[in-house]
């Protein structure tokens, strides 16, 4: 009896055995990401805004404003150095206001035309120009004077800024930073804007400021 007995439990042992042996054991559970890898593979890549054109231009502008700024400060500093007693840019705050003022009137007048009513611009140039400023003005406006009936041209200036750089007595030298913009309004017509940096000498006549010479900086 008892040899039955350890028979049976013999089998019973050798048939566990043979269970384990040929039992596939549970799969693990995955191990969790460190902490900095699932930050790192659930970031998500953001594009980077581009800058509008829009904002472009106004930034070219305010760096070309800023360089008009320099330079007349530039100017204004050399004028100091120098044996310039006799400059009222420096000392007559009246004075030079008139001149920019007047000037400023002056460019946006003669600078700017319309097809539709040329002799404006004529009457602004007999009225602020002198001297060799005369004809350089009409050999700036020949182009657009030739060509404003046919394109219907509309030209407009406008002074953004300007300083004066020397006052001597009935004569002026101004620097000025203007806006132009060109429109064709003939069928298929178009525009055009552009900025323009350039410096004026002006002389008193007949108790007001004119035009007397124009440079382009060309030379």
């Amino acid at each position: 009896m008892s040899t039955t007995r350890h028979m049976v439990n013999r089998q019973r042992r050798l048939a566990a055995a043979e269970n384990r042996r040929t039992s596939t054991p549970p799969p693990r559970a995955p191990r969790p990401k460190p902490r900095k890898e699932r930050a790192r593979t659930g970031r998500r890549s953001v594009p980077r805004p581009r800058l509008p054109v829009v904002l472009i231009s106004l930034v070219l502008f305010a760096a070309l404003a800023a360089a008009f700024a320099v330079l007349a400060h530039a100017r204004a500093e050399d004028l100091r150095d120098a044996p310039a007693l006799g400059n009222a840019a420096l000392t007559d705050t009246a004075r030079t206001s008139e001149v920019k003022g007047t000037v400023g009137q002056a460019v946006d007048a003669v600078f700017s035309y319309d097809h539709t009513a040329p002799g404006r611009t004529e009457k602004a140039a007999d009225q602020y120009l002198t001297g060799k400023a005369v004809g350089q003005h009409r050999e700036m406006l020949a182009q657009v004077r030739a060509q404003g009936d046919r394109q219907k041209l509309v030209l407009s200036t406008t002074v953004t800024h300007s300083g004066v750089e020397v006052i001597d007595g009935d004569r002026a030298r101004v620097l000025v930073f203007a806006d132009q913009s060109n429109t064709s309004t003939a069928k298929g017509g178009s525009a055009t804007q552009a900025a323009a940096m350039f410096a004026v000498d002006a002389v008193r006549r007949g108790g007001t400021w004119r035009i007397a010479n124009i440079d382009t900086f060309d030379r």
